[in-house]
């Protein structure tokens, strides 16, 4: 298979890449936007990868992308890239400005890549799009996180209008929802706050990105009888 990660140069992003770059019959183009060094690692241990530099806040890099992926052929979209500008204050405190630059920065870039992306999938009568979301934290917004959870929210409704219109021609679209997990977008939380949080779980441990990683490699080889699907990695919290 040919597939396309957004972000898949570091944190989650890298996880799924590496996951996926395992099976040698795939080829895997990742975009990163700063994490070069890490794209280059990528590159020499798996042959199949292959980097693409596309910072979603500079409209050209994305415009560059979007007209390139009907020659990469793709037969998969992982969206998982996310830039977060680190708004960490109440609702009422957040400027009116960081909504629209988030948004535009997150959502408009996702929302082309994913139009050209099903513009080539409908010309091969299949293809998969998988999107990361994070539905535990919209149900449930932490202090700080108004402009991230929103954002993700808007992309879940996206993954249910993609999978209704998409799927006569053979095209599934679906997401995956993890729990916190330590990566890069949690890293100015309190140790002692992530100690709490492993003491209270009933695992005694977080998330890891590589499982979640291996859920998304599932969903690349599911059926397409799996379609409008948010697998919740969430240890069951949200059974009642």
């Amino acid at each position: 298979m040919n597939i396309l990660i957004t972000g898949g140069g570091s944190g989650l992003g890298e996880a799924i890449t590496r996951v996926l770059a395992k099976d040698a019959t795939n080829t895997i183009y990742f975009t990163f936007s700063n994490s070069e060094k890490n794209a280059r690692k990528l590159i020499m241990d798996f042959s199949n990868t292959k980097s693409i530099k596309c910072d979603f806040k500079k409209e050209s890099e994305v415009d560059s992308l979007v007209n390139t992926i009907g020659s990469l052929n793709i037969d998969v979209l992982i969206n998982n890239a996310y830039h977060d500008n680190a708004t960490r204050t109440h609702f009422y405190k957040i400027p009116q400005e960081d909504f629209t630059t988030d948004f535009n920065n997150n959502i408009i870039p996702t929302i082309r890549i994913a139009q050209a992306a099903i513009a080539l999938f409908r010309k091969k009568k299949s293809g998969k799009l998988i999107t990361v979301l994070t539905s535990g934290l919209a149900n449930t917004p932490p202090l700080g996180w108004a402009c991230y959870t929103a954002n993700k929210a808007y992309l879940g409704s996206l993954v249910k209008s993609w999978a209704s219109e998409n799927i006569k021609f053979n095209i599934t679209s679906n997401a995956v929802s993890p729990s916190f997990m330590q990566t890069s977008l949690t890293s100015e939380i309190d140790h002692r706050i992530i100690d709490q949080m492993i003491a209270d779980h009933p695992l005694k441990k977080l998330l890891t990105v590589e499982e979640v990683a291996e859920t998304i490699l599932f969903l690349t080889k599911a059926s397409s009888h799996i379609n409008g699907v948010d697998i919740l990695m969430n240890h069951g919290i949200n059974i009642k």
